[in-house]
């Protein structure tokens, strides 16, 4: 089943409003009505959001900027934080540098977890037979993919197969792209096309559910999330009128607030969100 849909590639013209400003005043405002039993989630995208997007993902990391923040912010028993991802949940606990008791989650929310201190704690990822036959299938069907576009290459997750354009000519990465699609199509997986990247997956997954599950789990009164990607609209979708969503970079979104890049983004929490109390 395609995954697609309107919420990535039928969005209306920027919808977002807000500034800066207006994104300040708003984080305040939901920061002065939490309590411990009824927190503000802080749930941040992590690459083209807390981190400059890179060719090579290995090489992402938190701005250091952010990397201080979060850390002041842990301290606050009115928050909980959260990194709601796209990438592997390992991967995204190596990059991630971020406070003991965060929570995580990685390959738009088929893996959840925390750093602990002895390192990640993950739920268990479960797969059915019919799931892991078409992990492998959708694995070797994008391998050939790759092969046969320069600058295309293939990730392999607990639970998708993950085709990325990014190091590729924009002409072989847009047919690349469409091959994937159509596989995924043809397959019957779920597809998420982001950008610059396909990720074909076995199980249905969002960050909208991830979302409403951390909801739920923590109490929390108001959401706050910040994403850069068109996957990241289903998660914007998912919010409700009061929470606080905000959209990194350029491109039509369905958030109440837009800031043009990682910087900015956090520049305006640490002024909304800091100091502590």
């Amino acid at each position: 089943m395609s995954e697609a849909g309107d919420a990535v590639h039928d969005l209306p013209g920027g919808r977002a409003t807000g500034d800066a400003a207006a994104l300040r005043q708003a984080l305040r405002a939901t920061l002065a009505a939490a309590v411990p039993d009824r927190p503000l989630l802080v749930a941040l995208d992590f690459d083209g959001t807390l981190a400059p997007l890179q060719n090579d993902p290995a090489a992402s990391r938190i701005i250091p900027a952010g990397v201080e923040l979060l850390a002041r912010l842990h301290t606050d028993p009115t928050l909980v934080l959260a990194l709601v991802s796209g990438r592997a949940l390992a991967d995204l606990h190596v990059l991630a540098q971020v406070p003991v008791g965060t929570r995580l989650v990685g390959s738009h929310g088929a893996e959840r977890g925390r750093t602990a201190p002895g390192g990640l704690e993950r739920d268990e990822v479960r797969l059915d037979d019919a799931q892991r036959a078409l992990l492998a299938e959708l694995a070797a069907r994008a391998a050939a993919i790759a092969t046969e576009h320069a600058g295309v290459w293939v990730e392999t997750k607990p639970t998708s197969v993950v085709v990325h354009t990014r190091p590729a000519d924009p002409d072989v990465a847009a047919r690349a792209e469409e091959r994937a699609v159509a596989m995924g199509e043809q397959t019957g997986a779920h597809v998420l096309h982001g950008k610059a990247v396909v990720e074909l997956a076995v199980q249905e997954a969002g960050k909208g559910q991830a979302l409403a599950a951390l909801r739920a789990e923590t109490g929390a009164r108001t959401v706050l999330y910040a994403g850069d990607d068109v996957t990241d609209e289903r998660a914007f979708a998912a919010l409700g009128a009061d929470d606080v969503t905000v959209k990194v970079g350029t491109g039509p979104t369905l958030a109440r607030f837009r800031v043009n890049d990682p910087q900015a983004l956090v520049a305006t929490l640490e002024a909304g969100l800091h100091p502590v109390r």
